[in-house]
């Protein structure tokens, strides 16, 4: 079992836990002032010092099993902030297994930050856990943050933080799917990735009456330091601001800001290659681009067999992010993962970005279990060791309707992308499906279809309505003759203008 497994299964632990009831919340361990600049500061210390591996929790944690480790869990009755009037609870999760060192949570009241002792006694136990040893080292792996959303008294969580620097969130009535990080290092660089740490996360108080809630996070790994602050709203959308300084102890020539963490088994891309009941299996299923110039940019994903990097250069980026299209449970048949309520996760840059590329980078993968999906944003220009770096930008969770995507509507989306052989078995056939849209309604002869191919040979387009959809279907044949790897493109235009997405598709050898 993988750490996506474990997160998956501690959530449904958490719905067991049953109604909560008034009981005290964890002990305060230590207080210290804080304030605005507090966590900046502490980042701007740590990276003027040589990098130190925080220690290691007692062998017996580390060593648990992933059935062992799920025989204990946080007792959301003694969640912070329970029994208070305040509209957010916070769980705390234990260490071990994939979480070998702890981070420190503190709560902040006012201009005091109060640090959360480590209590064993928070958690529940089934009569198969293990005996195990509490010393110094102990303290939590992460949090997981809850609200009420439609029924007064039930608070369900939206949030989990736990992990290297990973998180993720859902909105209302969704289930956990993609992750984020608060930054990626040398992702599919051959001398391998460096994962930072959130090792430090003070939650400021919430009172009744608010809408968001505010944290905060201190980010260490031998390259770099930084500090983060999140301002986190749930709701039918979970939109997320994000400012982040960070401090680089090295050259940092190959560094991911907003990086997203998906999976991607197959769709009708590469169904063939799996023997399956499900006609899909994927948290995600394109990557969407806004960028500089103004296009519309949907790249579907791709199960490869070997290892694919793509770059889409840009200035500036207007947003991009890894969207789940598919939301029907039909087009995944699967009554208990339901990934048809899986979130989209929209990244908005705030202020100008300059000039580098949206990197995409798919793993190939023949497990659900594993994430094999990266993306994010790599400045083209390195940032340089001793220096400061500042940015922010805006992450919404949930579906492409309620805003996880540009506010934009202006040319239809495509919705799938469907690719195998063709009668004759000679060629590659790719058909791409669009949206019902007023620019596809009625007569489409006025359409103009291009596609193209950076290898072999790409036949005429051919566009028509499709009854079952309401939308038009874009078809076209290429021989990729004996190239392993062709990159096409597709797109409609009307009168010299936008009449569909930029529909971008890297085709390999299986």
């Amino acid at each position: 079992m993988t750490r996506r497994g474990l997160l998956g299964g501690l959530s449904a632990l958490a719905l067991m836990a049953g109604a909560p009831v008034r009981a005290e919340m964890p002990r305060f361990l230590s207080s210290e002032p804080f304030g605005a600049d507090t966590v900046r500061e502490m980042a701007r210390d740590l990276a003027s010092r040589p990098f130190e591996l925080r220690p290691s929790v007692p062998r017996p944690w580390r060593d648990l099993t992933y059935d062992e480790y799920r025989t204990i869990w946080f007792n959301t009755s003694k969640a912070v902030w329970q029994g208070t009037d305040a509209p957010f609870r916070m769980d705390l999760f234990h260490p071990g297994l994939y979480f070998p060192r702890a981070v420190e949570v503190d709560v902040v009241q006012d201009d005091t930050a109060h640090r959360l002792a480590f209590d064993y006694d928070l958690f529940d136990r089934t009569d198969r856990a293990p005996d195990l040893p509490i010393d110094e080292t102990m303290g939590y792996s992460g949090l997981r943050l809850r609200t009420e959303f439609d029924t007064p008294g039930i608070f369900r969580e939206f949030a989990v933080f736990q992990g290297a620097s990973y998180f993720r969130a859902i909105a209302e009535g969704q289930v956990y799917g993609l992750s984020a990080r608060g930054l990626a290092l040398r992702t599919g660089d051959a001398e391998g990735e460096e994962f930072p740490d959130f090792t430090h996360f003070w939650v400021e108080e919430p009172v009744p009456g608010d809408d968001s809630i505010v944290m905060h996070a201190l980010l260490d790994s031998p390259s770099v330091a930084g500090a983060y602050r999140f301002t986190i709203q749930p709701g039918p959308a979970c939109v997320m601001e994000v400012e982040a300084t960070l401090f680089p102890r090295v050259d940092l020539d190959h560094v991911g800001l907003a990086p997203l963490t998906s999976m991607f088994l197959y769709d009708g891309t590469n169904r063939w290659r799996f023997r399956d009941f499900r006609p899909a299996i994927h948290d995600s299923d394109g990557l969407l681009i806004w960028n500089g110039a103004g296009e519309m940019i949907w790249r579907p994903l791709a199960n490869p067999t070997t290892l694919q990097v793509s770059s889409f250069v840009d200035d500036n980026p207007r947003g991009f992010g890894l969207m789940q299209r598919a939301d029907r449970l039909s087009d995944f048949a699967d009554l208990e993962a339901h990934y048809e309520r899986r979130p989209c996760l929209w990244i908005e840059p705030s202020g100008d970005w300059g000039r580098g590329v949206v990197r995409l980078v798919e793993i190939p993968s023949d497990e659900e279990i594993y994430d094999n999906i990266v993306a994010y944003w790599r400045p083209r220009e390195p940032l340089a060791a001793g220096s400061e770096h500042s940015f922010a930008y805006r992450m919404t969770w949930g579906t492409e309707t309620n805003g996880a995507a540009p506010p934009r509507r202006d040319v239809p989306r495509v919705t799938e992308t469907l690719i195998g052989d063709n009668f004759s078995r000679d060629r590659q056939v790719a058909a791409i499906e669009f949206e019902p849209h007023a620019l596809l309604e009625g007569d489409l002869s006025d359409i103009r279809i291009f596609t193209a191919s950076n290898s072999g040979a790409v036949s005429d387009g051919i566009l028509q309505h499709n009854p079952e959809t309401g939308g038009a279907r874009l078809s076209f044949s290429f021989d990729p003759a004996d190239a392993d790897a062709v990159e096409l493109r597709a797109q409609l235009t009307r009168d010299d203008r936008a009449a569909s997405e930029v529909w971008l598709y890297r085709w390999t050898r299986a």
